[in-house]
């Protein structure tokens, strides 16, 4: 590991907005944030661009962000201690593991920005959008609550939306090229760090917001198999 990765580790260990792997934390956030306000969570929040950007916008609310990478969660984390954001703060775990670390509904929304887009279908099971994250998702979000997609890639875009409409998902806003409207909401002006790459060379932001059904039927096999139809499909063509 290089030598700045380690002085980030070790530097996050000392701030008061990083927990990593907690125990007791489920139904106890209101507790840490010393108010009853709503809760977000950024999933695979990296630097966490939404995290400091929601939680400057939003000061009556209160904003997570969560990742593996510790040394990406610093960049968010030092800059909301600097500007003294205390709505805001870290969690350094797996996606897998959020019913250990937050009640059933002890969440008002999701934010899913910029994640990797997983493009082959033996990975399509690692996609944000998956129904076995959806699933994870209900166990702590309020009911009604917002999962919300901002995305450059064509491909985990088109493939929510097919979940969406295979699940039982509402969709509740559909916007296929933010940028192309002539007003945008200030939520989807926040540039990551991966938007300003543009690595999917798309020169398009996707988004989408959408609520849970009460119950995901279990689709998951039949949705595996379409996924192959359709890359045999695109293999034969080419």
């Amino acid at each position: 590991m290089g030598q700045k990765k380690l002085i980030r580790f070790a530097a996050i260990k000392q701030f008061a907005n990083v927990l990593e792997y907690p125990t007791e934390m489920a139904g106890n956030w209101a507790a840490f944030f010393k108010n009853n306000h709503p809760i977000t969570l950024e999933l695979a929040c990296g630097r966490g661009e939404y995290t400091v950007g929601l939680s400057a916008l939003y000061p009556e609310q209160n904003f997570i962000g969560i990742d593996i990478k510790g040394n990406r969660i610093y960049a968010g984390a030092k800059k909301c201690l600097e500007d003294k954001r205390t709505n805001a703060a870290f969690l350094r775990t797996q996606i897998q593991q959020l019913p250990e670390y937050f009640a059933a509904a002890e969440i008002e929304s999701i934010w899913l920005t910029f994640p990797d887009p997983q493009l082959r279908t033996s990975r399509a099971k690692n996609r944000l959008t998956h129904p076995r994250f959806l699933r994870l998702y209900q166990q702590v979000l309020v009911s009604g609550g917002l999962v919300q997609l901002k995305t450059d890639s064509p491909a985990l875009y088109f493939f929510t939306k097919r979940v969406a409409e295979l699940y039982g998902l509402t969709i509740v806003e559909d916007i296929p090229d933010v940028f192309s409207k002539s007003v945008v909401m200030e939520e989807l002006k926040i540039k990551t760090h991966y938007e300003q790459l543009d690595i999917a060379g798309s020169n398009k932001i996707f988004y989408l917001s959408f609520s849970l059904p009460n119950l995901i039927p279990d689709l998951d096999e039949a949705l595996q198999e379409e996924l192959k139809q359709t890359e045999n499909c695109i293999e034969i063509k080419l």
